[in-house]
This record gives structure tokens, C-alpha cells and sequence, in this order.
């Protein structure tokens, strides 16, 4: 009876699944993208997608969408709480953290060495002309990433009706709206797991959502004390209550940093900025740029770590909620359209980014010229080789134009 009951644990033992992939192994290819993922949060995204779930097969699609939808509901920087989820999802509050960690600190170091160069040096006029191409190759590499998240997304009447509308409110108000994400939700919940015995949210529903709110609603103190207590009291909250990716934080930092503390002048904050396009990893990195003009390596450190706890904080928290109940048919279906409204708001990004960075004819051919490389040879053609021809290209004809 004992054997046959021993018999029983060990193959239930061997039918467990496991991880896929070890924890190093996902913490090099979180360094690898930090290192080298040109294009801000929605191609990050882009490229998690195709390479660990696509190529890779190392997360499913659900974890991905789950992952996804926590990280467009949650505030803070989407492509890092994305990383930080997918670190959660075989190896749990270790994995998040070291790949966190992995996935921002190259990027980190890139933007102290550039705040060195520009403190030393007196500014870098070169990153406009670095920029022009750079930005334009950006667009087209977001563009393709955008459209195969549309081509996964996207399918049947309602969900493409979400898509659109998302589409539509991302270009005309130019950022990411929290509530076009909840109800688009609830609308995919109520049409395709419609809750039994009327509208009644399924308390698992409201365990993933409340301890998002819980957070997001918690206030922050005043900033009080020295400098580095001021830098790591405004950081935090750009990192608490921003919602939207990449660029949705830079009108927070230019209220702060410019206008409330005069931290930076107006040219410092758009040279800090455009540190933060040229460089690859989370957009969000420039808080760190900031930090190190303001207090030196200190005062970025403190910076940057600031910005990225909250959104650790709120990805890990929630992640057991997810992990327990995504699988659900209501949770399943409100996770489906909060990505198709993200997917759409994504796209949406892409024509709004599109028009600051495709100012006239060159940068124009660029992009196209770009996307077609990247539809062409698809696999074959690494993005960073692209980026920095661009960079390149941008380095010729700049100073000819302008």
C-alpha cells in the first residue's frame, strides 16, 4: 500500500512541469536586451514577445498576456515591470528581482558614463545628429513590432472594435489612458465569461485589481532634508503615479526637475531626454541621467532606483494573484482585452511617436527604408546593426541639413 502510494508521489513528481529555461539563462538575455533593445517600451515589449514566447517558447502566451495587462494597469515604466513579471513567472520573487536588475542596469551605466561625458565636456550637441537617424530607424523598428502584436492580438468583431477605439484615443490625446484599459476588460469579461447570476465582480477579480489600487492610492511624503532626500521623494513618486510608458513620464520630470526644483535648465532636461532615446532599455532611464547632473553618481542612483522600485513593488505584489487566478474564464477574458487595448494603445504610440520623429524627407526614408529591411530579412537582420547605421546616417546628414 506504501509502495504503490511512494509509486504514486514520484510520478506525480515526474509530471510536474518545470522551467523550460534555467534563471541564468533569463538573466542573460535580460542583459542581453538591456544591453542592446533599441526603441523604448513598445518595442521591448515587442521583442519579450518574440523571443521568449515565440522563438524561445520559454513563457506562454497566457503569462505573457498577464504579465502584460499587470504591467499597462500598474503605473510606472511597461517594458520593466513586463521584465519583471516574466523573471516571477518560473522563479518568483528572486527571478523578478535579478531580472529587474538584469534588464535596467545596462542602460543605468550607459546614462552615468553620458552624464560624466556631458558634465566634463559641457553638453552633447552630437546627440541631435546621432538622434535624427536614430529615431526615424526607431519608429519603423517599433512600427514591425506593433503590427506582429496586432497580427497575435487581434481577432473578431469586438476585439477589433476595442483595438481601434484604443487606436483612436492613444493618437488624439497622445498618451496612455488607465480607464481605456479597465473597461475595455470588463467589456471582453461581460461579453465572453459573462459572470452567473448578474454583474457581480468575482471576488478573484477583485484580488488582482484592489492591491493595484491599494498602491497607487498610498501617499507619498513631502520632500524634506537635503538634496538626496528631495531627489529620492520626487523620484519615487514619478515612479508611483505615472501611468503610461516611456515618454508619459517626461511632462512629470519637466514640472519637477525644471520648473518646481530648477534642477535643469530647458536645454538639460531635452538633452537628458534624448540620452534616454539614443540608449537602449526602459525610456525611463533618464531619471538617472537627471540624478547624476543634479548630485553626481549619488544623486543618480538614487534617482534611478527610486523610479524603478514602485513598479517592482507593484508587479511582484500582485503577480500571485495572477499566477492563481489568470487561468480563470472571467480573469482570462478581462486579462484578453486590457493586451488588446494595450495592443492598441501601442499602435496608437507609433503614429503619435511618428510625427515628432519623422520631421522631413530623410528621416522619412529612413523609417521607410528601415521597415523595409526589417519585413525583408526579418530573423536576419539584428536591430542594434540597424540602429547604429542610422546613428551613423544621422551623423552624415544632420550637419547638412541643419
Amino acid at each position: 500500500m506504501s509502495q504503490s502510494s511512494e509509486n504514486e508521489n514520484q510520478s506525480i513528481d515526474i509530471a510536474t512541469p518545470t522551467s523550460p529555461y534555467s534563471l541564468w539563462e533569463m538573466v542573460l538575455y535580460a542583459l542581453k536586451l538591456g544591453s542592446i533593445g533599441f526603441g523604448g517600451p513598445i518595442a521591448l515589449v515587442g521583442y519579450m514577445h518574440r523571443d521568449l514566447v515565440e522563438q524561445k517558447k520559454w513563457i506562454s502566451e497566457s503569462d505573457y498576456a498577464e504579465g502584460l495587462a499587470l504591467a499597462q494597469l500598474a503605473p510606472g515604466p511597461l517594458a520593466a515591470q513586463l521584465a519583471i513579471y516574466l523573471g516571477y513567472v518560473h522563479y518568483h520573487i528572486l527571478g523578478a528581482t535579478v531580472v529587474g536588475l538584469a534588464f535596467v542596469l545596462p542602460s543605468f551605466f550607459m546614462v552615468v558614463a553620458l552624464g560624466w561625458f556631458y558634465v566634463r565636456y559641457g553638453g552633447i550637441s552630437w546627440m541631435q545628429a546621432v538622434f535624427y537617424g536614430v529615431g526615424a530607424c526607431v519608429i519603423a523598428i517599433i512600427a514591425n513590432s506593433a503590427y506582429k502584436l496586432t497580427q497575435k492580438m487581434v481577432k473578431g468583431t469586438i476585439i477589433w472594435v476595442i483595438y481601434l477605439v484604443s487606436v483612436a484615443i492613444t493618437v488624439i490625446t497622445e498618451s496612455e489612458i488607465i480607464w481605456v484599459f479597465l473597461v475595455a476588460g470588463i467589456l471582453v469579461w461581460l461579453v465572453e465569461a459573462p459572470p452567473k447570476g448578474g454583474l457581480k465582480k468575482p471576488k478573484s477579480l477583485s484580488l488582482i485589481v484592489n492591491p493595484l489600487w491599494l498602491l497607487a492610492t498610498t501617499g507619498v511624503p513631502t520632500a524634506s532634508g537635503g538634496i538626496l532626500w528631495k531627489i529620492f521623494i520626487y523620484f519615487t513618486q514619478a515612479g508611483a503615479f505615472v501611468f503610461g510608458s516611456g515618454l508619459a513620464i517626461v511632462p512629470f520630470l519637466y514640472g519637477g526637475v525644471v520648473k518646481d526644483f530648477q534642477w535643469l535648465t530647458d536645454k538639460q532636461f531635452l538633452d537628458a531626454v534624448a540620452v534616454a532615446m539614443i540608449t537602449p532599455g526602459p525610456v525611463v532611464i533618464t531619471t538617472g541621467f537627471i540624478g547624476f547632473l543634479v548630485a553626481g553618481l549619488s544623486g543618480s542612483i538614487i534617482a534611478a532606483g527610486a523610479t524603478f522600485i514602485p513598479c517592482y513593488l507593484f508587479t511582484i505584489i500582485p503577480a500571485p494573484y495572477f499566477k492563481k487566478h489568470g487561468k480563470q474564464p472571467g480573469i482570462a477574458a478581462f486579462v484578453k482585452g486590457v493586451t488588446v487595448a494595450a495592443t492598441g494603445a501601442i499602435m496608437g504610440s507609433v503614429i503619435v511617436l511618428a510625427r515628432r520623429s519623422l520631421i522631413d524627407i530623410p528621416t522619412v526614408a529612413i523609417a521607410l527604408l528601415s521597415f523595409a529591411l526589417l519585413w525583408k530579412f526579418k530573423k536576419k537582420l539584428p536591430e542594434p546593426v540597424l540602429v547604429l547605421s542610422s546613428a551613423v546616417v544621422g551623423l552624415v546628414l544632420y550637419p547638412l541639413i541643419h
